[in-house]
């Protein structure tokens, strides 16, 4: 027998189960390691004397494949998986996406879109009256009524969409557990209505004590400032200690409950946590089709936190792990490390040791664990709250222990940084010993963007922050003799930038010399503040207007412009050039992003010049003679890179 938890009815009758408790319904393949939530949450349960088998990837068309382990004794939980389905499956464009990684060999379409909502529609109609509760990032991220990019328009809650009995929002191990016990003790599933994290409906909710009390679904309809409204209150409301219960009325006189976020988990659950006897691999009858891809990523990687108080707008984890740091003990992590170099396929390189943001190792205050985070300010923008506490001590005598461990060979964080946090750090030496010892060759950090405009709406530290850092960096790789750069992760088209703004961004990237591969175009996924701009126009914030490039041709525009050098890209940065003005950009000279292009009537000076010009010789005066190559030399060592 292997030791991973049951995907088939084989598997279940070698473990001599006549029934399991739970069947654990995913969008995922099985990939039992604690980087994928199926994995947590089911070795959690298991744990507390549950029998969980792991329905992966069921045929959403075909009744039968809801069957397999026939009716669970206490309930199906249902997730998309580790990504909402609609990400999983589009590009910002709407368009499919080629390959699934969480999917065996990668490939695509073994889930379907909306997959919370098919697979609750799927269990119900085989079995009407076994207690369902979704959870995972799609229905955490969906639990209110939420602006839908894909189908542009707002659509309600999934748990009334899903006709489920439970809603578990965040990472669930505290609810989760909750519940198990409430249902294993008897309890109906329509009476659990009091458990943390948790979403439920109503015909009759209790609007008094410290309920708040949302606009309606119809209302939110109606008027898009209503919506940001609401939302609004709701991110003021994701903390646990000050978080109050929420609720949204939907026609028919029924209610929408969401109760208080869970609290965070302490150090010792996360350990134990951790600690479950995970195969840490992928589930063996996938070995034919070449394993699940998403593994690679992951499988020398370690855990250091969850939660993050950076608060970028467009970014969920805000609604989803909370603002509230929560980590793992030193004992734990090298524990894990040490397996780890037992693998066979380990070459002694841990690929990352971090979380959302690697050096958050603590609360950013000492109040937070006692009174929660301020609803309406952020730790670090526009500038580092006077209570933060900035300080890596802690995460480099961690960096430290994993260094020294036999067979390790070299320790990298490849999860992201807040460069800006790394400022606020007066005391410790963790800038040298990032470099040092923890960069290879690149440095992946994240500005987003130049213009302040933009970063203001992005909750990002302005363009000088980032400009100290590499500053900073660079003489620091210096003073190391080493030869070490940063790749600069950029966002197009995020709310408030306009065709100018993009500009400027390219004319950033052509001074740092640095040609991006990938850019970035803003995404509205749901449950972010960016995505809130991006439907309604306003700042829920502040509820100012804010400009938002809707349109895919200046979309396009703006993305081309960050890859102004990609020839596939001319006449889109040609275009938008023109339309912002800045027609001194198209030219010769080493201020300039593109070239005139040669017509049906140029010149044979023209074409001589052309030829020039490939030869190396970048700049040229019609009254004189060639001049020498006048690129900048951060052009010329982005050309090296």
């Amino acid at each position: 027998m292997n030791h991973f938890l049951p995907v088939c009815r084989k598997e279940m009758e070698e473990r001599g189960w006549e029934q399991p408790d739970f069947v654990y319904v995913t969008g995922d393949a099985y990939v039992d390691h604690p980087s994928f939530g199926t994995a947590i949450i089911s070795r959690l349960l298991e744990s507390h004397g549950y029998r969980v088998a792991v329905l992966s990837q069921p045929d959403w068309k075909n009744d039968d494949s809801i069957r397999e382990f026939g009716k669970p004794r206490l309930g199906f939980l249902v997730s998309s998986g580790n990504m909402d389905s609609m990400v999983n499956h589009y590009t910002v464009a709407k368009k499919r996406r080629r390959t699934d990684a969480y999917t065996p060999g990668g490939e695509m379409g073994r889930r379907p879109d909306y997959a919370v909502v098919v697979y609750c529609n799927l269990i119900r109609r085989v079995y009407k009256d076994v207690p369902v509760i979704i959870g995972g990032i799609e229905a955490s991220l969906r639990r209110m009524a939420h602006y839908d990019y894909w189908s542009n328009k707002l659509k309600r809650s999934v748990l009334m969409d899903s006709s489920a009995d439970l809603l578990c929002y965040g990472m669930g191990e505290h609810a989760t557990v909750e519940i198990a016990d409430c249902l294993a003790n008897g309890m109906s599933v329509k009476d659990i209505t009091f458990v943390r994290g948790t979403v439920y409906r109503t015909s009759s909710p209790d609007l008094y004590g410290d309920g708040l009390l949302l606009p309606s679904f119809e209302e939110l309809q109606e008027n898009r400032r209503k919506y940001a409204e609401s939302f609004y209150i709701q991110y003021c409301n994701t903390d646990p200690f000050s978080g109050k219960k929420l609720v949204e009325p939907y026609p028919n006189k029924q209610y929408l409950v969401q109760n208080p976020p869970s609290y965070p988990l302490t150090e010792l659950e996360m350990d134990d946590v951790y600690a479950l006897p995970y195969m840490r691999t992928w589930h063996p009858s996938y070995k034919e089709a070449g394993g699940v891809p998403a593994i690679e990523e992951v499988q020398f990687s370690l855990v250091n936190n969850r939660g993050c108080f950076g608060g970028c707008s467009f970014c969920a984890l805000t609604f989803h792990q909370g603002r509230i740091i929560q980590s793992r003990s030193h004992a734990s992590i090298l524990a894990e490390a040490e397996k780890m170099t037992k693998h066979p396929d380990f070459k002694g390189y841990i690929h990352d040791v971090g979380g959302p943001t690697a050096d958050f190792r603590h609360p950013a205050c000492a109040k937070q664990l006692k009174k929660g985070v301020c609803p309406n300010k952020q730790c670090l923008f526009p500038v580092p709250c006077k209570n933060l506490r900035a300080d890596h001590q802690d995460y480099l005598e961690l960096l430290q222990k994993l260094r020294k461990l036999p067979g390790v060979k070299k320790v990298f964080i490849r999860s992201g940084i807040r460069f800006d946090y790394v400022l606020a750090d007066k005391k410790s030496r963790f800038l040298e010993e990032l470099c040092r010892y923890h960069v290879s060759g690149q440095l992946k950090v994240a500005p987003e963007h130049v213009s302040d405009q933009v970063l203001k709406y992005m909750g990002k530290p302005g363009n000088k922050v980032y400009q100290e850092f590499t500053d900073r960096y660079q003489a620091m790789n210096e003073r190391l003799h080493k030869k070490q750069y940063l790749v600069p992760y950029l966002m197009s088209s995020h709310p408030g930038s306009t065709l100018k703004e993009a500009v400027k961004l390219a004319e950033a990237v052509r001074d740092m010399g640095y040609m991006p591969e990938q850019v970035q175009d803003f995404y509205p996924t749901p449950s972010t503040i960016s995505t809130c701009m991006y439907y309604t126009g306003l700042d829920p914030r502040t509820m100012e207007e804010v400009y938002i490039p809707r349109n895919p041709h200046e979309k396009a525009m703006q993305r081309a412009l960050v890859q102004y050098r990609n020839p596939d890209n001319y006449d889109l940065v040609k275009e938008a050039l023109i339309r912002t003005g800045r027609t001194e950009l198209i030219g010769f000279g080493p201020e300039c992003l593109i070239r005139p292009r040669k017509t049906a009537g140029q010149s044979h000076d023209s074409r001589s010049r052309q030829k020039s010009l490939k030869a190396g010789n970048n700049s040229f005066r019609p009254e004189g003679p060639k001049t020498g190559n006048t690129r900048s030399k951060n052009s010329r060592a982005g050309k090296k890179r």
